[in-house]
């Protein structure tokens, strides 16, 4: 009997990066919680001196000093500042998921119960300290929890926990929602239940690395996208997987190309995607229409919704698209994009109109 060796390796690999993965995950998760609890430590040692402010400066020079001694350069005293604004953020929180709903920190926990302490706030914090300290900077605490919850589910590097911050993913998903929807971001991130979820204005392709003023055709468009496609795939949004570019449909000896064919696995539809390059005219609005019900008629299977499109376009008006589709559309979304990250000034201008 001959033993698959490729298929053994295969599996012992899986394993291994498997436990690797929990491994690091739990120094990340260990590393948050010490962090935490020194900062909380330092709070309450400051809330026993009488003059807090020269008193608090006191302790973080001396206790920074000779942690330094014992264990490094990263006890300095602004790493020190940092801990305690990590418990002062922390301590007092939004409940950033369901799943953390039960799991509130005990204000007067004390060393003896470090193991109860452990478990709470593993199934806290879920991130890095890195990301921690991002998101530390993010005043608004709806926000700010939009923006944790998010990196946990999507599983964000630091760097891209960065870029969809810079690229103001909760100011470009609150734009179009009234109180209640903005708090729900900040209580369980974006959820996708209807085809109106999966839409943002605009779109940020920044990584596309396309100045604002360029002359690009759409297959050069095209390109880029399919070039950086991970990329995309995130900017995108949940549930997205690719199916197909230049989609070639054809009836009565007459062909047509979609540029880009996507599956959502949240809303099982197809999302198709038409790039046009310059302001969206309603000859636009229509071809997009004849290729949604193409793939309604023919394509989708009965259990799964209908499918989605969106047009990507530099410019559009309002109007336009408003008129042209009817007035209980739920499957065409027409979208600016932007290929540079936008500044403040060009989100109050969206806001505005």
């Amino acid at each position: 009997m001959k033993i698959n060796n490729q298929n053994l390796y295969s599996r012992v690999v899986e394993l291994l990066v498997q436990s690797r993965q929990k491994v690091s995950q739990t120094i990340n998760n260990i590393m948050a919680m010490t962090y935490y609890e020194i900062g909380k430590m330092i709070v309450e040692e400051e809330q026993d001196g009488k003059e807090k402010a020269e008193y608090g400066k006191q302790i973080l020079s001396e206790l920074s000093e000779k942690l330094i001694s014992e264990f490094g350069k990263g006890f300095s005293e602004t790493n020190l500042k940092q801990m305690r604004y990590f418990y002062l953020t922390y301590s007092i929180r939004q409940t950033v998921s369901d799943e953390f709903e039960n799991n509130e920190i005990s204000k007067t926990a004390s060393p003896k119960t470090s193991n109860s302490i452990q478990q709470t706030l593993s199934a806290q914090f879920k991130l890095t300290w890195s990301h921690y300290l991002k998101l530390m900077r993010i005043t608004d605490i709806n926000e700010r929890n939009f923006y944790e919850i998010e990196a946990i589910k999507n599983n964000w590097s630091l760097r891209e926990l960065q870029r969809q911050y810079d690229s103001a993913l909760y100011t470009r998903l609150a734009i179009s929602k009234n109180k209640e929807e903005i708090r729900s971001l900040g209580q369980k991130g974006q959820i996708i239940e209807k085809n109106k979820d999966l839409i943002k204005d605009p779109y940020v392709l920044e990584f596309l690395g396309l100045p604002e003023q360029s002359f690009y055709s759409e297959s050069e468009l095209e390109q880029k996208l399919i070039d950086k496609l991970e990329h995309f795939l995130l900017e995108l949004g949940n549930g997205f997987t690719f199916v197909a570019r230049q989609k070639r449909i054809t009836f009565e000896e007459k062909h047509f190309k979609i540029d880009l064919v996507f599956y959502n696995r949240i809303l099982k539809c197809f999302v198709l995607i038409d790039l046009k390059i310059g302001e969206l005219k309603h000859q636009d609005i229509g071809q997009m229409q004849m290729y949604v019900n193409y793939f309604d008629r023919e394509v989708r299977l009965e259990d799964e919704n209908k499918t989605i499109g969106i047009i990507l376009c530099q410019d559009k008006s309002e109007s336009v698209v408003r008129y042209t589709l009817p007035e209980n559309n739920e499957q065409i979304f027409a979208s600016k994009y932007l290929t540079v990250l936008p500044s403040e000034k060009d989100f109050i201008r969206i806001i505005e109109n």
